[in-house]
């Protein structure tokens, strides 16, 4: 089954070739977007594949060759990528199964989100694909976009959405347009994304596939996704256990209330169901739940430094260089159902032998406003060295005078490698401050800009490790 699954997908996310059908030389139309993507991915050496727009009104689109019809395409071809209305897109398949063309992804909406006569379509079109062989992204969706690789269908300009680096982390979305913010966002906030996926409308490929196929990857630490709604719930939970034996998933469920439940049905056509069915899904199978977008991405980027240095248990130091900021870390602690460790009488008698007589061993341990980088390091080495601390909260304000930051990044960075106990970081502030945690995440250290939301991804994945041991 592995290797049937990789083989399948594989098309989707690395192609010999791309046939784009409905392709055009009109600026700002889906099809001229999709095109030139490929297009600016293969003058910057990252799409390796051959490139084929498809469309029986143009000889030639900027050099390149235009095909009338789909039998006329090279036989590389292994992906085809549809944005033409919606009525066309049946007699579209049938030339593809002809062609023998094996993975396909559906841009246009205009179908069962619609009504019954979408629905019909969709029906038609699933029939087709099921008697060929053939996998469908979509339809109603954004598709694929992969940095390494250079496929990228989401028919945004690059003058519009930023595309983000590559990373560990694969984003799963069932709304096209919410991936693309994402996206935009993931860029902004330096976060990469190895593989993005919107299904849209789900008709063959869902989020199960997708999680079999993220199973064998190797490129991905972490699996996001924001869900409307299951089609097939067996099939989805025994994806979702398989998954999380071996890598996270984490999961944004929208239609939480009956009002979300409405627009999701209305959006992409989903049965969001009763949440608390979800919820006891979620807990059975392993996946962790965020709470909102923010919340899934810190999860994600926690997951993404750390998926093979999980807490041994929920027990939390705290280091800070400002009081305020460890109190508000040590509510979080409770807030989350985590615990506040005991440092042993050997740590705060070593904090208290290496520290000036101000700062304040303990849990939280403040190494005060005047600290500098050499105070931290003997803070987080007493923590480290202590059997009753799982994991480290570390807040840095970089504002106070005497921290040299070079040097407190390459502190946490260096306990980040050679610690058997997951860190992470806390910077507040603004721009600079905001450079500070970029280099800082870059040397493997993930940075939260509250305290909340550092002790929130620590509870994530404290959470992930209890599922692992009880070996469900």
């Amino acid at each position: 089954m592995a290797e049937k699954i990789v083989e399948e997908m594989r098309p989707f996310f690395d192609p010999k070739a791309v046939a784009i059908i409905g392709a055009t030389n009109k600026k700002g139309k889906v099809g001229n977007v999709i095109f030139e993507n490929f297009k600016m991915n293969k003058e910057r050496g990252i799409f390796k594949g051959n490139i084929y727009p498809v469309n029986p009104k143009l000889d030639e689109i900027d050099g390149y060759k235009v095909y009338k019809t789909i039998d006329e395409l090279p036989d590389d071809t292994d992906l085809a990528v549809i944005s033409i209305p919606a009525p066309f897109v049946p007699d579209t398949m049938r030339e593809i199964a002809k062609k023998g063309i094996k993975s396909v992804i559906i841009i246009t909406g205009g179908f069962g989100e619609l009504g019954e006569e979408g629905k019909k379509l969709e029906r038609e079109i699933l029939e087709i694909a099921r008697e060929n062989g053939i996998r469908v992204i979509g339809p109603n969706c954004v598709g694929v976009y992969v940095p390494d690789t250079g496929v990228d269908t989401v028919f945004l300009p690059e003058s519009k959405m930023d595309r983000p680096k590559s990373g560990p982390i694969a984003f799963v979305s069932q709304s096209g347009a919410f991936a693309a913010a994402m996206l935009d966002w993931a860029a902004m906030a330096g976060i990469g994304i190895g593989k993005m996926v919107s299904y849209g409308n789900k008709l063959d490929v869902d989020d199960a596939d997708l999680m079999d196929y993220f199973i064998h990857d190797d490129t991905i630490n972490v699996v996001t996704f924001y869900i409307e709604g299951v089609k097939d719930g067996r099939k989805f939970m025994e994806s979702a256990k398989r998954i999380t034996r071996v890598k996270p998933v984490i999961a944004l469920k929208s239609g939480r209330t009956e009002y979300g439940a409405k627009a999701a049905s209305s959006h992409t056509g989903s049965l969001a169901g009763a949440d608390t069915i979800y919820d006891a899904v979620f807990k059975q199978t392993g996946i962790i739940r965020a709470e909102d977008f923010e919340h899934m991405f810190d999860l994600a980027k926690a997951f993404a430094a750390l998926k093979d240095k999980l807490p041994k248990g929920d027990r939390i130091g705290i280091i800070t260089d400002g009081g305020g900021a460890g109190v508000m870390a040590s509510d979080a602690v409770a807030k989350f159902g985590l615990k506040m460790a005991e440092l042993s009488e050997e740590t705060v008698k070593f904090l208290r032998e290496n520290f000036p007589p101000h700062a304040v061993p303990g849990n939280p341990t403040d190494v005060v406003g005047d600290t500098d980088a050499e105070r931290y390091r003997i803070a987080i080495e007493g923590f480290v060295n202590d059997p009753n601390v799982d994991a480290i909260v570390v807040i840095v304000l970089f504002q106070v005078p005497l921290l040299e930051e070079e040097k407190i990044i390459d502190i946490l960075s260096e306990y980040q490698k050679k610690s058997d106990k997951p860190i992470v970081a806390v910077a507040m502030g603004g721009k600079k401050t905001d450079h500070y945690a970029r280099i800082l995440e870059e040397k493997g250290v993930p940075v939260y800009p509250t305290p909340e939301r550092g002790v929130r991804a620590m509870a994530g994945l404290v959470k992930y490790a209890e599922y692992l041991r009880k070996g469900v």
